[in-house]
């Protein structure tokens, strides 16, 4: 899956979090040297800081819709499909255990696919943007 969205150039360049050869700090210098120019250039700058706080949590099923915009077909969709499908959670504490509930959204903690499946989902968030966009989706 990584290897179709590389070859196809599917991830935008604004993600710097769970991407190959960018981090948190290509996102800060990218950032950095964007507000110098245009500082230097006497321009106004606006930053808007966004922090999805447990959005691994909220991602709800329309991933599948945009997995499939992206070209992800077939078995390999019909996977994630039944990967974050009918899913079950419960609570244990000191022994006792809660009913098992239904979880309607949310990607799966502690996975290698989570964060890319999150990436893929907020991947469009800045194509109604007028200006520069910066995305980190990161894990700390």
């Amino acid at each position: 899956m990584i290897e179709h969205l590389q070859r196809h150039s599917v991830i935008k360049s604004s993600q710097h979090g769970f991407v190959r050869n960018r981090s948190c700090l290509t996102n800060l210098l990218v950032f950095m040297e964007e507000v110098t120019n245009y500082i230097d250039r006497g321009y106004p700058i606006d930053v808007i800081y966004l922090d999805f706080q447990k959005a691994f949590d909220k991602v709800p099923q329309r991933l599948l819709m945009k997995l499939a915009a992206h070209g992800i077909a077939g078995n390999v969709l019909k996977w994630r499909e039944d990967w974050l499908s009918s899913r079950k959670q419960r609570v244990v504490l000191n022994g006792c255990f809660s009913e098992w509930g239904d979880v309607i959204s949310g990607v799966p903690q502690g996975s290698i696919l989570g964060p890319l499946l999150f990436i893929i989902y907020i991947n469009d968030i800045d194509d109604c943007v007028v200006g520069k966009i910066l995305k980190f989706a990161g894990d700390n």
